[in-house]
């Protein structure tokens, strides 16, 4: 009977990963441990889902907050399109994302992970969604042997921003996020229905890129494709994370999950422009606050050894 299971869901959220990289960095530090320690699984969609399989991939999160600092101008400065051209084609080129993901993890494939993971993505050809997962049960016989940065690609391609992933079986792999770019659910469904974990076992630090307060203007009521424009899809993103927070909550209870989005002015983080300066100060902001409650909610778990069924 296992009496506690402890999960990790990363958002996702473009650049804004560096804020929740410096988050685990920092708590690392103050508590003096190892993040992936305490969890017996990790979700992560987008970059959410670099950070997840990183930390899968037995990095610590200081070193991914420096793959964000380093890596990030290069992936979303490279053949940038302006203007017209942009609603024709994707804002950027995959080269230089997919060149550092190379460079990050090498030729290490899924089974190589030291943790379960599972890591949205979603195949516009079948029109369904796409789920990577370490074997962690004997029916997961084929993402094992899936190199992490093709992973990591088919996660983080979002629509207008990079080309879909076509490096997986001649699949045409979107962003997670266009789905579940809060994947607590994933989760909680993954450790429910795959590994029989108890509800009532189940802890849940769900960590967000920070959340831009925005007002909905009245035109919004009546509005058409002019009005609506990209708030569409901003309404769309933010309607499923509440929901699927809210959908945890209900199931979990409230004492056995923690939600850390903060809120931030509207406009302060792009998703494709990094703010270094600022998302490391909020971040050590949060951390600093957060530190005695994962202490007291989290740190006292260490999770078993994880086995792969499959190499």
């Amino acid at each position: 009977m296992i009496e506690r299971f402890q999960i990790l869901s990363l958002d996702g959220g473009g650049i804004k990963g560096l804020f929740s990289a410096a988050v685990l960095a920092l708590l690392e530090e103050d508590l003096d441990l190892h993040i992936a320690d305490h969890f017996d699984l990790i979700v992560g969609t987008s970059t959410g889902g670099i950070i997840a399989l990183a930390l899968g991939m037995g990095m610590r999160p200081r070193e991914i907050v420096r793959f964000y600092v380093d890596k990030g101008p290069e992936i979303f400065a490279g053949n940038r399109l302006f203007g017209i051209k942009h609603f024709v084609h994707s804002k950027y080129d995959s080269d230089s994302l997919k060149d550092a993901l190379k460079e990050c993890f090498g030729e290490r494939r899924l089974a190589d992970s030291v943790k379960r993971l599972v890591i949205p993505s979603y195949n516009i050809g079948e029109d369904d969604v796409y789920l990577f997962k370490t074997p962690h049960h004997e029916r997961l016989r084929r993402d094992y042997k899936v190199p992490v940065w093709k992973v990591a690609l088919a996660t983080s391609a979002a629509p207008t921003y990079f080309p879909a992933c076509k490096e997986i079986d001649h699949s045409r792999l979107v962003d997670g996020g266009v789905w579940v770019n809060n994947p607590t659910m994933v989760g909680v469904v993954e450790a429910v229905s795959m590994l029989d974990v108890p509800l009532g076992a189940i802890r849940v630090l769900s960590l967000g890129t920070t959340n831009a307060v925005k007002g909905r203007p009245k035109k919004l009521d009546q509005g058409g494709l002019c009005q609506w424009g990209t708030e569409a899809v901003d309404v769309i993103m933010r309607g499923q994370s509440i929901g699927a927070f809210t959908q945890a909550l209900h199931l979990l209870g409230r004492d056995r999950i923690v939600r850390m989005d903060p809120k931030v002015p509207d406009g302060v983080f792009a998703l494709d422009k990094l703010s270094e300066e600022k998302l490391l100060g909020k971040a050590a902001h949060e951390s600093r606050q957060f530190s005695p409650q994962f202490k007291e909610k989290f740190a006292g778990h260490e999770s078993p050894e994880f086995k792969p069924l499959y190499k």
